[in-house]
């Protein structure tokens, strides 16, 4: 678990981290990995390029998430936000999406899930897997949860 905060050290990807969310992003992309391992891709707010990164969803009632592990500076995060949640999500198809920001009164049961299938973001969030939902909603507002909607 210490290895995966290392990678992650201040909030950002190492170069580890980077390399191996390259590989993470390229196999989830090709649809080989389950179904809820996807890549987000997402126009950078500085550079201007597509920026892909690899995600867990989560689903809860037929409805679609994507968490932020490492909170609201996250990278993608800033990056979404300033593309107006305009995304694509890849899992052997393309899937242009709009990412509507949760309330945080709503996430407690969403973060739950996400890390029941997410072990990787265990280490970054502030509580264990099993615990509560009152202990999730303490860190609610800490971690971002985006529903997933089709862009039309």
């Amino acid at each position: 678990m210490a290895i995966k905060r290392w990678m992650y050290r201040g909030g950002r990807p190492n170069g580890v981290a980077k390399f191996l969310n390259g590989i993470s992003a390229k196999l989830h992309t090709t649809g080989i990995a389950p179904n809820y391992m996807v890549t987000l891709e997402v126009v950078g707010r500085k550079s201007g390029k597509v920026i892909s990164f690899p995600l867990v969803m989560t689903v809860i009632d037929g409805e679609r998430y994507l968490v932020s592990m490492l909170g609201e500076e996250a990278n993608w995060v800033h990056n979404l936000k300033a593309a107006g949640g305009r995304a694509t999500l890849r899992h052997g198809e393309n899937e242009h999406v709009l990412l509507e920001d949760e309330d945080p009164a709503q996430r407690p049961p969403i973060l739950k899930a996400y890390l029941k299938i997410a072990p990787g973001a265990r280490p970054h969030m502030a509580v264990d897997k099993d615990a509560p939902l009152s202990e999730f909603e303490k860190v609610a507002a800490d971690y971002p949860v985006f529903r997933v909607r089709q862009d039309l």
